[in-house]
């Protein structure tokens, strides 16, 4: 990945840029391939999905989150050029974070960036460290899963768990389509939905306790060719949660089984091999579509804890840093007292953008080129890539 904190990716750059409560936040995609039709309905919906104000679960903080494209797209497709993205504040109360610039809040990255930065850092509503940052990867993301999903490749997740409540999981080796459609198009996905009740009840009494919880999103890819990434610091699960940990409540990660896999035998683990109906079959899925670094053609599961959110209502201890004592504090903005719902859509568009740079670093016949507007001929030459094209 690249080393600048706010930029990740080699063949498909992505770079974020703004503070909460700046004028507005953005990205630019730099590699993506050329000549691919951008829908912007289908934008906007993976945008609302993720968009503050929706309901008691989320910030009460309201907007509309509407995304320009103000390069790297002509007539809805892309030119080859960088695509860049912006996104305007229109609901900004700067006056809730007054303090925050001496008396940092615990959990939070106030202190840490204190630290960096010695004070010059933007601490409204969290400035470059913001959850509200994620609106540019989610903007990213359902860029990229466009081109992925011409291609055959789906993803969706859904809440795990929030809090004690628990959400069935996803098939390990059979999702189907249909699933993959109603999860990846919703807000407040769940697989069972009898458990969406019972997880606003856990948020709802969290927010009215002045406080917060958290919980696990899960998600899947479908449709992945199988022999790509790579062994050591090359492979799958590096390159994925190098991302995911670039979502700012994400505190674990884990593929397949993950950590439950520590309490089995070798005999139960391993996923078993055979041959049906002439093709070689993966029975079962503990590895979550992933061994050696490389994907095995089986869905690519993993799943990332969320924490609390740290801004709560609730008396906490603290310092003033200008005056060296020890002080109560109390935080007065508009939070999510759980993200879990809302960082679903972001989760998936991370996996949206790893997947495309994982395709991009692949043989060109993994990712062919998009046939050009006005070519008509639906002829085996005209949709092989250019001998001499390299991606």
């Amino acid at each position: 990945m690249c080393a600048a904190a706010s930029v990740w990716g080699n063949n498909l750059r992505l770079s974020i840029f703004g503070e909460s409560h700046g004028p507005a936040i953005g990205l630019v995609l730099d590699g993506l391939p050329a000549g691919e039709v951008i829908d912007e309905n289908a934008l906007l919906l993976q945008m609302s999905r993720r968009a503050p104000g929706r309901d008691k679960s989320s910030t009460p903080r309201k907007e509309a989150d509407t995304p320009k494209i103000v390069s790297g797209v002509l007539n809805g497709i892309t030119t080859g050029a960088p695509l860049c993205i912006l996104i305007e504040n229109t609901n900004t109360r700067s006056r809730d974070y007054g303090s925050l610039d001496r008396v940092p809040r615990p959990g939070h990255s106030d202190y840490a960036a204190y630290l960096k930065y010695a004070g010059y850092n933007d601490i409204r509503g969290g400035g470059h460290f913001s959850g509200r940052l994620t609106a540019c990867l989610c903007a990213a993301g359902a860029i990229c899963r466009q081109i992925l999903f011409r291609r055959g490749i789906r993803i969706a997740g859904h809440a795990a768990s929030i809090g004690s409540v628990q959400d069935t999981l996803f098939p390990e080796t059979h999702i189907p389509d249909s699933l993959m459609e109603r999860l990846s198009t919703a807000y407040f996905s769940v697989i069972d939905p009898e458990k969406e009740k019972e997880m606003r009840a856990v948020i709802e009494e969290a927010r009215m306790a002045l406080d917060s919880v958290g919980g696990v999103v899960e998600c899947a890819v479908t449709g992945m060719p199988g022999g790509l990434g790579g062994p050591l610091f090359g492979g799958v699960e590096s390159l994925l949660s190098s991302i995911l940990f670039g979502i700012p409540a994400v505190k674990g990660v884990e593929f397949g089984a993950g950590f439950g896999t520590a309490q089995l035998h070798g005999s139960e683990n391993n996923d078993p091999y055979r041959y049906e109906d002439g093709r070689m079959q993966i029975a079962g899925n503990k590895a979550g579509g992933i061994l050696g670094g490389i994907t095995t053609g089986a869905p690519i599961l993993f799943r990332v804890a969320l924490k609390p959110t740290p801004s709560i209502g609730r008396e906490q201890e603290s310092v003033d840093l200008a005056a060296k004592k020890n002080v109560a504090l109390s935080i007065h903005g508009r939070h999510d007292p759980c993200v879990v719902p809302r960082a679903i859509p972001v989760a998936e568009s991370a996996a949206a953008v790893a997947m495309l740079e994982l395709l991009l670093s692949a043989p060109p016949a993994c990712l062919q080129p998009a046939a050009k507007p006005f070519d008509t001929k639906d002829t085996e030459e005209s949709q092989q890539p250019p001998k001499e094209e390299k991606v």
